[in-house]
């Protein structure tokens, strides 16, 4: 039968069905060969037959139309982490102080977003702490990229309505730095829930050998959110240098306009992209978050 995979944890996974909850393990052709990355991944559809009981096995993957991913340290190399398959959006949970934003590692984020297809959403917390104004000074210029911004404070009881709205009917990864009051927001919009998402995260670690809970919690709204713990750093995959300016969308319209094909919108005469720079028509914070991407420089 038909599942829906809503948690993984060691080598087993919780896939919700027509008859219940089933606790699946992967059937043994499914594990076979060098893998490079997860093969089940929460969010993932699959094939499941019941064992009796609760208990089931995994006999197939459905195809994933998308997936949130990053690269994980392996001892044979770089392996493939999912983080979730088949979102309807991220939801990147920024704070406007305390801690300050680091704007390039959202931009990275977005990157990763825009080569996946994945709608971004962006959350700027914590505005009581800045104000309003404040705050839309540092992320401003992010709604004329696309990307829609909300601005919440729980302790205002601002912009929760708006974000209890956003995340219905929807299954909505959950990310972005420590301290940035997910938990918090979380709570304010289904009271508890806030709890369980920072239980599991606290037995999730960065390692692939060590135990690693993957859980998507169900909205009273409809719905499922999942969160990931706070990320330090977050590398590029299966994005090649040259094709970076393409997941920004200020760049993306403008790069025919470049006199090479190859341009690398640092040095080239004749080069659109630096001219719109220069004209104040692409955000700086911007232009430098792909410079420091393009060249492999932490954020």
């Amino acid at each position: 039968m038909r599942g829906f995979v809503i948690r993984a944890q060691s080598g087993f996974f919780t896939a919700e069905t027509e008859h219940g909850e089933l606790v699946c393990q992967l059937r043994g052709r499914l594990k076979k060969g060098r893998r490079m990355g997860d093969v089940v991944a929460v969010g993932d559809w699959v094939q499941v037959t019941p064992l009796g009981g609760k208990n089931g096995v995994i006999e197939q993957v459905e195809p994933r139309q998308h997936m949130f991913a990053r690269l994980a340290p392996d001892p044979q190399g770089e392996y493939l982490q999912i983080l979730i398959a088949n979102p309807s959006q991220v939801m990147l949970v920024f704070a406007c102080a305390e801690p300050a934003p680091r704007l390039g590692m959202l931009d990275r984020f977005l990157v990763i977003a825009e080569k996946q297809g994945i709608p971004a959403l962006i959350v700027v917390n914590k505005i009581d702490l800045t104000g309003l104004e404040g705050a839309r000074e540092v992320f401003g210029h992010y709604p004329a990229l696309g990307y829609e911004v909300v601005y919440t404070s729980v302790p205002q009881n601002c912009g929760l309505a708006v974000l209890r709205d956003r995340l219905a009917h929807k299954i909505t990864l959950l990310t972005g730095p420590s301290g940035v009051g997910k938990s918090s927001l979380l709570n304010a919009i289904q009271p508890g829930l806030g709890l369980q998402v920072r239980q599991i995260s606290q037995a999730t670690s960065k390692g692939r050998h060590t135990t690693v809970v993957r859980q998507l919690f169900p909205l009273e709204g409809g719905g499922y959110v999942a969160d990931t713990p706070g990320l330090k750093a977050l590398a590029l995959w299966d994005i090649e240098p040259e094709e970076l300016d393409g997941y920004f969308p200020e760049l993306r319209s403008r790069v025919a306009g470049c006199a090479f094909s190859d341009c690398t919108h640092v040095h080239e005469p004749a080069c659109a992209v630096r001219q719109a720079v220069e004209a104040d028509q692409i955000h700086p914070a911007r232009y430098q978050s792909y410079l420091r991407m393009r060249f492999g420089d932490e954020d």
